[in-house]
């Protein structure tokens, strides 16, 4: 038990390399490229075969594995023994080898990162739902520091992977329960879409109780009408979605919003200017701003770095005028792995864990009620 534990802290301070699927894109340079974009074509890459989601190894966590990373709790926190809602979780990028565009799905060290990913984020729903989390030939880091036609393959090629799963997971979840999606960096990338092409405009779309593509910037007006779901803009809304990006003051985010700017939604309208989806996580509501005293825990290792802990009142959090969360000037001592710009989005989740615990629950009770 306490080697896992340790696993895990050590994974907070990796978290910051591997979430590079979002902020190394934000920061593009010479350098990072040579290290991290594949010198191969995606057509010469030998992918590994796609997986069989009707196996039950193929997914890293699900209701019926015995030893699921989702069911984690820190100290002083239970799993529900009894499942309102299903819940699939997309993980963030865990492969950052440049020898292929994508990753092999028996890669161990990018296996138990991704595992360590689900425990520590996707856990913030197993209070209300039975976890699905699916294993997928995710893009590797690369693929968000370039342009060329190969990335877009090789992501194309990951969320085909996450739509099998998807439809798998709908064909052995018990069709009478709400569903709640959510994701982080790479996997919100892969859930936006998947919301997109998949959800809106059927009738599964009115079976979502809500939707999480954290950790993406999403366009209020570009992007989020075509996703099949409103935001939600207070605290006891369902049916819709929630997201936000994090960041500390002064918040430097020229790189990324420079980016954001000179990209296309789904139907290549150009998203320059455009206000970025921020619910703030502290009060569930769009657009607002709330103290640290509403924070009821950050998940932070604790002194002696042999456990994950629950800390309240650690940051607030306002949702500025561009769409992005910031958590005031005087950050806590996390591992000291922040993004440049001040950029807190590997600790998009950990910062509000237990307000996204009773976020996910105040709307399924909402959802439910309806």
């Amino acid at each position: 038990m306490l080697a896992r534990r340790f696993l895990w802290v050590v994974a907070i301070i990796v978290m910051i390399v591997i979430a590079a699927a979002f902020a190394l894109r934000m920061f593009p340079s010479q350098l990072m490229r040579v290290a991290f974009v594949p010198g191969s074509s995606f057509e010469e890459d030998r992918r590994p075969p796609g997986p069989d989601y009707s196996r039950a190894h193929m997914w890293i966590a699900r209701p019926d594995l015995p030893s699921s990373p989702a069911a984690w709790t820190p100290p002083g926190i239970a799993p529900t023994a009894a499942p309102r809602a299903s819940v699939f979780f997309i993980h963030p990028t865990s492969f950052l080898d440049k020898s292929h565009w994508n990753a092999a799905l028996d890669g161990k060290d990018t296996q138990d990162l991704a595992r360590i990913f689900v425990q520590s984020q996707a856990s913030a729903f197993n209070g209300i739902g039975a976890i699905w989390a699916p294993r997928y030939r995710q893009a590797t880091v690369g693929a968000f520091l370039t342009a060329r036609p190969d990335a877009d393959a090789a992501l194309a090629l990951a969320y085909g992977d996450v739509r099998a799963a998807f439809d798998r997971f709908l064909m052995e979840a018990p069709a009478d329960r709400p569903i709640i999606l959510a994701g982080h960096s790479q996997g919100s990338y892969h859930l936006s879409r998947l919301l997109t092409e998949r959800i809106a405009g059927t009738p599964l779309a009115q079976r979502i109780a809500a939707a999480y593509p954290i950790g993406w910037p999403l366009s209020v007006t570009i992007d989020v009408p075509r996703l099949g779901l409103p935001p939600c803009r207070r605290s006891n809304d369902s049916n819709c979605l929630v997201s936000w990006i994090s960041f500390a003051e002064p918040a430097e985010p020229g790189q990324m919003i420079a980016l954001y700017n000179g990209s296309v939604g789904p139907d290549g309208e150009r998203r320059e200017g455009t206000p970025i989806l921020c619910v703030n996580p502290l009060t569930g509501n769009a657009g607002d701003a709330a103290p640290a005293g509403t924070n009821s825990g950050s998940l932070v290792p604790n002194s002696n770095l042999t456990a994950a802990e629950l800390r309240p009142g650690l940051v607030p959090a306002r949702c500025d005028r561009q769409g992005l969360l910031l958590i005031g000037e005087n950050p806590p001592e996390l591992p000291p792995f922040v993004l440049p710009g001040n950029n807190f989005h590997v600790f998009d989740y950990a910062l509000f864990w237990a307000n996204l615990r009773a976020d996910a629950e105040r709307r399924l009770v909402a959802y439910s009620s309806r």
